[in-house]
């Protein structure tokens, strides 16, 4: 498996990126190319365009419904509406259950048709704790984790591989079972020690990110959805004193490979 970064920036888009969107892409034993976005946060829909054409999705994974995590579903969804190709399936949607109604709500409109067509663009499937789906040959497993809105975090498997993605989270106890051995963990790290700790439940700092990676023995912490107000070695450099793996700051088309 491999993660192209298509945004990384927390909480909003910044100068030098968009607000969360990961595309995870694996080649199967027959060549063929599997290509799951894991959220698609504000400003993401354009940089995606560059890094592939968006029919290419087999689906669409999101972690919360916060706006930097969700906006940009309605550029796809008037992508994949109106697209010249009438061929194109339904495309499936793994979220929480409300998502259908935000993104009506968004585009000034009732129902899940898109004005002027008379099928719904997406097949939503509403996700929980403990859930289980599989897209092709990549299987996901969903925890609910800490954050004041319903959110998840996510472990891809494929293979012997391990793929941990936090969504928006602070510490907890689901949040170190889901990172438990794995090979890369794309962690948040939102917040700073000191500055932020009058905030409590929302997001990691970059040291509890540290200390979750070093709890779980994963293999590479990747921090990411750091805020374009925060200085990223700040956030690096609170993991590094609590983690003696490896440790990156992803940017924006970084391309990680979760086999080491």
């Amino acid at each position: 498996m491999r993660i192209h970064v298509i945004g990384c920036s927390g909480s909003f888009a910044g100068p030098r990126s968009a607000a969360s969107a990961y595309l995870l892409e694996h080649e199967d034993e027959t060549g063929r190319t599997w290509r799951v976005l894991i959220d698609l946060g504000s400003g993401a829909f354009g940089p995606l365009q560059s890094v592939i054409d968006p029919v290419q999705l087999d689906a669409v994974v999101f972690s919360h419904l916060h706006p930097d995590h969700f906006l940009d579903l309605t550029g796809l969804e008037v992508f994949w509406a109106y697209h010249e190709r009438t061929d194109l399936p339904q495309l499936p949607i793994h979220a929480p259950v409300s998502l259908p109604e935000r993104l009506a709500a968004v585009m000034c409109r009732e129902g899940s048709v898109p004005d002027g067509v008379d099928t719904v663009p997406f097949d939503y499937r509403a996700i929980s704790d403990h859930h289980v789906f599989e897209v092709g040959p990549l299987r996901f497993e969903t925890r609910l984790v800490l954050h004041p809105v319903e959110a998840y975090g996510f472990r891809v498997t494929c293979g012997d591989e391990v793929f941990v993605y936090t969504g928006d989270t602070d510490a907890c106890e689901a949040l170190d079972e889901l990172a438990e051995g794995a090979d890369l963990f794309l962690c948040e790290a939102g917040y700073l020690e000191g500055r932020d700790d009058r905030f409590t439940g929302v997001h990691l700092t970059g040291r509890r990110a540290g200390q979750c990676a070093q709890k779980a023995g994963v293999k590479v912490l990747a921090l990411t959805h750091i805020p374009a107000w925060t200085e990223p070695q700040q956030a690096l450099d609170e993991a590094r004193a609590v983690y003696d793996g490896p440790i990156e700051v992803v940017s924006p088309m970084d391309i990680l490979d979760v086999s080491h």
